[in-house]
């Protein structure tokens, strides 16, 4: 059984994922997708890395984020039957100044996170999610979220 890394990024009204393998070299997409429409009619598509679609569905209805991960990981289990997940890495932006690097996601990363704004991220929901899935996908604790790091207030300028 190969290796894999699974990388999330759950915005506003989407969750993104692609599915690596990895092995002596740079590690090789396997998948990629969305379901978008979280909040409306939710569509979820599926692809492999030339771009051929894997699969498809639509609901006439809004899964939520809730839902959304409920429904991929049930789509990934079915796709990882020969690999084993080593990590899922998860795109979190609301670091604020105590992160700046990848960390290992556990409980009190998590308070921390939600202490950081007074409606926490969908981020943080789809963090706490993937760790209380049940059955949980393997090493539902080791989940890596690398935090941007903002310009410090004041500076106009982004870089370019």
């Amino acid at each position: 059984m190969a290796d894999a890394i699974l990388v999330l990024n759950a915005g506003s009204s989407s969750l993104k994922f692609s599915l690596f393998t990895l092995g002596a070299g740079e590690p090789a997409l396997v998948q990629r997708g969305q379901l978008e429409g979280l909040a409306t009619r939710t569509r979820f598509l599926a692809r492999d890395p030339s771009g051929s679609s894997l699969a498809e569905r639509t609901w006439d209805h809004a899964l939520g984020h809730d839902g959304a991960m409920e429904f991929l990981i049930g789509h990934l289990r079915d796709s990882l039957a020969a690999y084993v997940l080593r990590a899922v890495g998860h795109r979190v932006v609301h670091g604020g100044t105590a992160f700046a690097q990848p960390v290992r996601v556990d409980a009190t990363i998590l308070a921390q996170l939600e202490k950081l704004v007074a409606n926490p991220d969908v981020k943080v929901t789809m963090l706490e999610k993937r760790s209380q899935a049940s059955p949980p996908p393997p090493l539902s604790s080791k989940i890596m979220a690398p935090f941007e790091k903002l310009p410090p207030y004041g500076n106009d300028t982004l870089p370019t």
